[in-house]
């Protein structure tokens, strides 16, 4: 549904949505790989989940306070993201717990069938990645024309929001 909201609005409801984006594919995606790729730097790929728990931290501590003190087009906008961040926050710990099982399973001493059994941790997480970039760009588009998902619309009803028709 599309509702009638200022450009100042808009400007903060794209807010999350950039954020979210940019931790997706800065860092998980360029900076990892480009760390990953670089034989002198690969101890740096560490930073890439530092850079990501600040950046979610970011958008869940926001999102608890838009909650409260911003408009409700901008509010239904970090709800959103903050709920994707919470289902990548356990894309991310899942991939972590695969990754430490096997681990402990080849005593700290993996071998190529040790990799295997990791990369099929890692991979639902890469899954997931490309999965929300779609999905934030999406709501990135939504929150450029005011639009809202049904479902934040039923979680947070405002019934003083102006419906545009068409």
């Amino acid at each position: 549904m599309r509702y009638e909201v200022s450009d100042d609005e808009i400007h903060q409801a794209k807010h999350p949505h950039e954020w979210f984006l940019v931790n997706l594919i800065t860092n998980h995606v360029l900076l990892f790989v480009g760390l990953l790729s670089a034989s002198s730097m690969q101890k740096l790929v560490v930073v890439v989940p530092i850079i990501s728990v600040v950046i979610l931290t970011y958008i869940l501590y926001k999102a608890k306070r838009a909650a409260v003190t911003a408009p409700w087009f901008v509010k239904c906008h970090w709800q959103v993201a903050a709920r994707r961040s919470k289902l990548f926050i356990g894309m991310l710990g899942l991939m972590a717990l695969v990754i430490l099982i096997v681990f402990l399973i080849s005593g700290g001493n993996p071998r190529p069938q040790h990799y295997a059994l990791g990369g099929l941790g890692i991979l639902p997480t890469m899954i997931t990645v490309l999965v929300l970039i779609v999905m934030e760009s999406e709501s990135m588009h939504q929150a450029k024309h005011g639009l809202l998902p049904k479902w934040i619309i039923e979680r947070y009803p405002n019934p003083e929001a102006k419906l545009i028709e068409g």
